[in-house]
């Protein structure tokens, strides 16, 4: 199944934007009543009609409307820091989208080595991979935070800290349970600080532990996003 995206939300009409129009019209040479599948990131499936099949913007009759088969009964968010190699943290936005994420915040650490991302690159990248991975809701990508202000923020559900300096940690099955909403933070290359560590447990944030080797940044946050959704299965 194609799936097409469209930025505004779908009523009874719906028209696709220049790039997705020329994708339906000109390279699939779709035409006046085609179906297409279309999706506007909040979690339905649309089925349209083609009624202008205009490649700078191709107009849908929208004739029915399903929740997408990617809801689930909880919210994953990961606040990860930017990488020094952007092109790396573009890899971790891409499969954490592909496996399901609800929500991703740019977390800025003391050892954070770059102070932010390209946000339009990125979302450009969130809806690429919500569309090959047939999506229907679309992961939010936050503006960055600092550490300090994101543990200060009120969170819902299970809060957890993958880090590897030494101490007492669990795996993630010990301390999340199925269908629970849950935010993990996953540090730079150079891992958290001492202190970031000691105000993540006073705000309630468990450590753990996402196996024996040391992982990069990228992958730890893979490693946990694919943890969440396997324990969910």
């Amino acid at each position: 199944m194609q799936l097409f995206y469209s930025e505004n939300p779908i009523t009874n009409s719906c028209i696709l934007d220049e790039q997705e129009s020329k994708h339906a019209i000109k390279v699939l040479r779709l035409g006046a009543g085609d179906k297409l599948w279309v999706t506007d990131g909040s979690g339905f499936l649309f089925q349209g009609i083609i009624k202008d099949p205009s490649p700078r913007g191709c107009s849908l009759e929208i004739v029915s409307s399903a929740p997408g088969s990617d809801k689930r009964d909880y919210k994953l968010h990961i606040a990860i820091s930017p990488l020094k190699n952007p092109d790396r943290f573009e890899w971790f936005v891409e499969k954490a989208v592909e496996i399901g994420i609800d929500e991703i915040t740019p977390l800025i650490c003391e050892h954070s080595e770059k102070p932010g991302i390209k946000q339009v690159r990125i979302e450009k990248i969130v809806v690429t991979a919500m569309k090959q991975s047939l999506k229907t809701r679309k992961t939010i990508i936050n503006s960055p935070v600092k550490f300090s202000d994101f543990i200060s923020q009120s969170i819902d559900g299970a809060r957890l800290m993958a880090h590897c300096n030494t101490g007492p940690k669990k795996n993630i099955a010990d301390v999340y349970k199925k269908g629970e909403n849950c935010t993990i933070l996953i540090g730079p290359e150079g891992d958290f600080s001492k202190k970031e560590i000691e105000d993540a447990n006073y705000s309630a944030y468990s450590p753990i532990t996402l196996g024996p080797s040391r992982l990069r940044t990228e992958t730890a946050g893979i490693a946990a996003c694919h943890s969440i959704y396997f324990l969910n299965l």
